[in-house]
């Protein structure tokens, strides 16, 4: 959590590898998407889903909507940081937005926001977040 305004967050690094990148040693677009996925797996526990039980509760956050602003490119071994955070919520939905810099210059390269619902598997029926929320993170409800 961000502790002046108790907004949820994580900060996660990154190495890019070889195989994030193009012939020119530039990232792949899909390769953010995996660093942002591997912070949002990490925010989802402080937002009350623990990854290990996920599939035990049969409950999921599920990306449904992405946008991304592809600013400038990161290359081949620089190290990233990854910010992700609670943006806003209502019943159903709620907004992560993240930036990833670059270690070295602080340069902003990526700024994403994503749209998730929470679904109760098989059935993919979309749940109410939970009440907590309200208490916890209601200066972020929409």
């Amino acid at each position: 959590m961000d502790p002046q305004n108790n907004t949820p967050a994580m900060e996660t690094t990154e190495r890019v590898m070889f195989f994030d990148t193009d012939a020119g040693g530039v990232v792949h677009n899909i390769a953010y998407l995996r660093f942002i996925e591997t912070n949002r797996s990490f925010l989802a526990e402080k937002l009350g889903w623990k990854l290990g039980e996920m599939m035990d509760l049969q409950q999921c956050p599920v990306v449904v909507r992405t946008e991304i602003d592809y600013r400038r490119p990161a290359r081949l071994w620089d190290r990233l940081i990854v910010r992700g955070e609670l943006e806003k919520f209502d019943h159903a939905r709620f907004w992560c937005a993240f930036t990833i810099r670059r270690e070295t210059d602080n340069e902003l390269l990526i700024n994403c926001r994503q749209m998730l619902v929470v679904v109760k598997l098989p059935g993919m029926k979309v749940m109410r977040l939970p009440p907590y929320w309200e208490t916890d993170f209601g200066h972020l409800k929409s």
